[in-house]
């Protein structure tokens, strides 16, 4: 069955419609702190958790999904322009920051999925002072985060090309090399690089072979090396319309404390199984399909064993999956309870996805209470991570779950501002720029962001209508407008690092680019004005071609001061756009709600009942 595209969007607009209705009620969280004088054993020493990266290419050709006028109601549909040149120095810095310690990233490294995101952060992952692992997210591989998109047919697509043009980069015409059909990163491809990845590793990761490049493969691997961070992978790789039927489940054993008696496994679960069935019926019944997880039963039978292993062994079993435990479907939920119950000790799940962070304790579908650990975005505000380690209580038979809101000063965080002032103690202060001009740059990039934007009205009459010359005119002055903003912050990088930014300063420029200089390049682009359709498409393309070119070279910015720098104006624009929003439209982050779900809260146990 063939469902006209103009029905499915609009149903997908009710989705969006009915969600800026819905209420807030917190979720029932962990009651009052630990017990006194409980005799907690710790299990782990401290790995870092965090997510929603959402790594996010804005060169490539201007579409309706993510354009200005969808920013003026979905608040992520587009954020402001230091996010999506500096938003992957805030994992970078993350990462740095804890020289120790392992991570797992909970998902969402990318935000459109497509090749350029994927290698960006693969260049960041590689440069890990620590190994790690990262869980399948919605936007990691899903298009726009959302759909299992067919790329072999066109039902929702007229010219079955707008993933490839979402994720190229300004491409002109005659540019064959970003003007390919492979630009959009599927599922099938996100684990096959994945696990290229970490078989490039061969002294951490023996035995472990690259997926072949085409076709239904099965991976199940198992490290020889008992003491190893990651070992274990269970994988299908599908291609074709299958392809968002993938899946990539991960057995972690989490580093051992030296007074352990156990170890501590979790079991990294893909909970992205949203193939074309899957995102069909969501979106029928007025949900976005990537909103909603799906495990299915295949990958469920591949995982048993990790779990029947474990019990043998005495080891404690700890769950992950990127979305959020009330966000996954119903089914899915039934399978992992029925799985759970196979453990003999307390149950706790680490999630993603929200964007908020919080504590809950979920006691639906079963007698036994389920903790949940959800940790925050590094792309919105609240921007935070986690630094997560494990204790029990053998007579209580109670977990302590200790998780660090970071970054963090002398004291724990207890308040946005404590938050913000601890991100600006560590990278704005190392930057060497008063922070009263940062401010002043990212409010005015801010501002300028938010203005430019359409209406909603206007986004539905264009993506409705049939292309005509007026429709598209609009949607490419919004982008060219977005670009504009992203060479402004560009330009600022140069003038306010100076020689630090070297690596752009020597860029080969396009020859169209006056000079040698690229800020001469970035003002006479701002200086041009062009009439009509053509004109403007053309003039787009080369400001989106300049900006990939200059953005593809800002991690050569290695210095420890350019670092600081980039992540202090990421930090800054998330939390200036934060506070432009009125609270009907920033999906719940407010500090009031976060501090009813019990955000700034570091520490919980749970029991057996």
């Amino acid at each position: 069955m063939k469902i006209p595209r103009p029905f499915v969007q609009a149903c997908l607009l009710g989705a969006l419609l009915l969600a800026g209705c819905t209420g807030f009620a917190p979720q029932p969280g962990p009651g009052a702190e630990p017990e006194p004088g409980a005799g907690y054993r710790l299990l782990t020493t401290p790995f870092i958790a965090l997510g929603d990266t959402q790594e996010h290419v804005s060169t490539g050709y201007p579409l309706h999904d993510n354009d200005s006028a969808v920013d003026a109601y979905v608040e992520v549909a587009q954020r402001p322009p230091e996010q999506t040149l500096f938003g992957r120095r805030l994992m970078e810095w993350a990462l740095h920051s804890h020289p120790d310690a392992p991570f797992i990233h909970l998902g969402d490294v990318m935000d459109l999925s497509c090749r350029i995101e994927a290698g960006r952060m693969t260049r960041i992952f590689r440069g890990a002072p620590r190994p790690g692992a990262i869980l399948p997210g919605n936007h990691d591989g899903l298009m726009f985060g959302i759909y299992s998109y067919n790329l072999l047919e066109a039902e929702f697509d007229p010219d079955a090309l707008r993933w490839n043009k979402a994720c190229r980069r300004g491409a002109a015409p005659d540019d064959a090399r970003h003007k390919t059909e492979h630009e959009a990163f599927t599922k099938r491809d996100f684990i096959a690089l994945y696990i290229s990845e970490h078989a490039r590793q061969t002294a951490d990761h023996p035995g472990l072979n690259p997926p072949p490049a085409a076709g239904t493969h099965v991976a199940s691997w198992r490290n020889t090396d008992p003491r190893a961070f990651l070992t274990g992978i269970e994988a299908k790789l599908l291609d074709g319309i299958a392809y968002a039927d993938s899946y990539l489940a991960q057995r972690i054993r989490l580093p051992r404390a030296p007074e352990a008696d156990r170890d501590v496994i979790l079991i990294g679960l893909d909970t992205n199984q949203a193939g074309p069935l899957v995102s069909t019926w969501d979106t029928l019944m007025g949900r976005s399909p990537g909103s909603t997880g799906h495990i299915h039963p295949d990958q469920i039978a591949a995982i048993a064993h990790w779990v029947d292993e474990a019990v043998a062994r005495g080891d404690m079993v700890i769950f992950a999956g990127h979305h959020n435990w009330r966000a996954l479907g119903l089914p899915s939920r039934i399978m992992l309870r029925a799985l759970m119950n196979r453990l003999d000790h307390p149950l706790v799940y680490l999630s993603a996805h929200t964007h908020r962070g919080f504590w809950a304790e979920h006691r639906t579908l079963a007698h036994r209470p389920l903790l949940e650990m959800n940790v925050s975005s590094l792309s919105d505000w609240p921007l935070a991570y986690r630094r997560i380690s494990f204790a029990y209580d053998d007579k209580a038979r109670r977990l302590r779950v200790k998780a660090d809101l970071l970054p963090r000063g002398p004291q724990p965080n207890a308040s946005y501002a404590d938050l913000l002032s601890a991100w600006e103690a560590q990278t704005c202060s190392a930057s060497g720029i008063p922070l009263r001009h940062i401010l002043d740059e990212d409010m005015a990039l801010v501002q300028q962001q938010r203005s430019a934007r359409g209406t909603l009205v206007e986004w539905l009459v264009q993506y409705l209508a049939p292309v005509c010359e007026g429709c598209e005119q609009s949607l490419y002055m919004h982008a060219q407008a977005y670009q504009d903003e992203l060479l402004r912050t560009l330009e600022q990088v140069g003038k306010d690092l100076g020689p630090d930014t070297h690596a752009l300063r020597t860029l080969a420029l396009p020859p169209w680019c006056p000079g040698t200089d690229y800020e001469a390049c970035i003002h006479s682009l701002l200086a041009e004005r062009r009439e009509g359709l053509q004109a403007n498409v053309e003039l787009f393309r080369r400001k989106a071609s300049l900006v990939a070119l200059l953005n593809d070279h800002l991690d050569e910015l290695d210095s420890h001061r350019a670092k600081a720098y980039m992540t202090c104006r990421a930090v800054q624009a998330a939390k200036l756009d934060f506070d432009a929003t009125d609270d009907a439209h920033n999906f719940d982050r407010g500090e009031a709600k976060r501090r009813a779900e019990q955000f700034f809260r570091i520490e919980a146990s749970v029991g057996m009942d």
